[in-house]
């Protein structure tokens, strides 16, 4: 019965002051919503790029050649001409098969070509001979038509299946399926189109060293009888070749668990083949999955950390303004100490008042974290293609935002204790008063 009527008496207090009752939440409601949204905001963006670096196998380990670098030493790359050899070797496949005996397969890649070309357009080759394997070991995905089959690596038919971005420029208004392309003077009929993958632009597409949505796959046993392992290539004004018999090879790891083993052994197969690596690149997405996660973790307390700082902020102006409600309410609390109410009943009555307060706005506070949250994304995608300001923003930024339940219950936990911890000082200050004092005060 005292609870009740001592909750009766504070919330009917703060109803008689429903504009200062606002202002003295608004610090609450603001951080609520701050560290909901930031932690959206911080989260979103992780996954984002967890969800790049997952495009490329978390399971996967992934060996790519690279020019060795200016006066390098010669076991990586040899000079002949204006011909530069390096890179990973069949040979070097054949001897990691055979120390990989578990791996779930092993793919090789191969760049192929110089130019792709479709009558009047032309574009600088990202061409690659593979195998069918391919397409389960990287996650792709099949848009229309097929991937590669066995039948076309026995075979070696000249058909090839694009990255989404070779549709869209080569084929703006056509069917690709059945069409032809042509890599150098070579033809192929197009029999395949790759769902779009995310890794254009992003974390995946840096350590690839290309957008995946422009490349050109072909069977591996056709890339190696019509164009050999000799790539030449004009470029700013040079002719410049290059002699790699294995551009990337994929090696899928049995299980998660094993993927970090599988990394050492791998580094040291290649150190002895390869001393200093000069002329091949390990990428291990799984390494760089747990690293991702580590750095996003912390972003993602500093972000909370920032945004709690407005959360200390609101319970401060609440303990503002309930030290002069005391002041202005002193008589009140005389008259009540007289008729018999407690020091606990005072400290009571005034607690409920701040926790409805700190209650209530870390309530609102989630709706306005929650509601920023969800309109930011389609806002910065909007604004692009806004009247009169659209040419100021860039159509290719995206803002990903992701709410986590717990960041909701989190804050509203903080605000709530917040508003008690800082109305605990005001009560018993309440509380404290002489009542004869009291009542004598005007």
């Amino acid at each position: 019965m005292f609870l009740l009527e001592t909750i009766r008496l504070g919330l009917t207090n703060l109803r008689l002051h429903i504009l200062r009752s606002f202002l003295t939440a608004l610090g609450i409601i603001l951080g609520v919503a701050a560290v909901i949204t930031m932690v959206a905001i911080g989260e979103g963006a992780k996954q984002s790029a967890l969800a790049q670096l997952e495009q490329l196998g978390a399971r996967n380990l992934i060996i790519r050649s690279q020019p060795p670098p200016e006066g390098g030493s010669q076991q990586g790359g040899q000079q002949r001409g204006f011909i530069t050899r390096y890179g990973l070797t069949r040979a070097d496949v054949e001897v990691i098969r055979a120390n990989f005996p578990n791996a779930t397969a092993i793919v090789p890649v191969k760049e192929v070509g110089a130019e792709i070309l479709r009558r009047e357009r032309r574009k600088t080759s990202q061409a690659f001979g593979t195998t069918p394997d391919l397409m389960n070991l990287a996650n792709l995905r099949v848009a229309r038509g097929r991937y590669l089959t066995r039948a076309d690596m026995e075979d070696e038919t000249t058909v090839a299946v694009i990255g989404a971005e070779i549709a869209k420029e080569f084929f703006p208004f056509d069917d690709p399926i059945g069409a032809e392309l042509r890599i150098d003077d070579k033809s192929f009929i197009v029999v395949g189109v790759l769902a779009p993958i995310g890794l254009a632009g992003g974390a995946g597409a840096g350590l690839v060293g290309r957008d995946l949505n422009l490349d050109m796959h072909i069977p591996m046993t056709t890339a190696r009888s019509l164009f050999g392992d000799l790539v030449i290539r004009r470029e700013s004004g040079s002719t410049q070749g290059r002699q790699v018999e294995v551009s990337e090879l994929y090696i899928g790891s049995p299980s998660r668990e094993t993927v970090i083993n599988d990394a050492e052994r791998l580094r040291r197969i290649m150190e002895v083949r390869r001393p200093g690596l000069i002329d091949v690149g390990i990428i291990v997405p799984y390494e760089l999955l747990e690293s991702a996660r580590r750095a996003a973790l912390t972003w993602t307390l500093v972000l909370s950390f920032i945004a709690g700082i407005s959360l200390l902020v609101g319970g401060i102006g609440i303990m503002n303004i309930m030290l002069a409600t005391v002041t202005e309410r002193t008589r009140e609390i005389g008259i009540r100490r007289a008729i018999g109410a407690k020091r606990k009943h005072i400290v009571w009555q005034f607690l409920v008042e701040t926790g409805v307060l700190s209650a209530v706005g870390g309530v609102i506070g989630i709706f306005l974290g929650v509601g920023v949250s969800v309109g930011v994304g389609p806002l910065v995608d909007w604004l692009p293609t806004a009247p009169g300001i659209g040419r100021y923003f860039n159509a290719d930024v995206t803002l990903p935002t992701q709410v986590t339940t717990w960041s909701i219950f989190l804050s509203f936990g903080v605000a709530t204790a917040t508003g008690l911890i800082f109305g605990i000082y005001p009560a018993i200050k309440a509380a404290a008063q002489d009542p004869i004092v009291a009542l004598r005060h005007d």
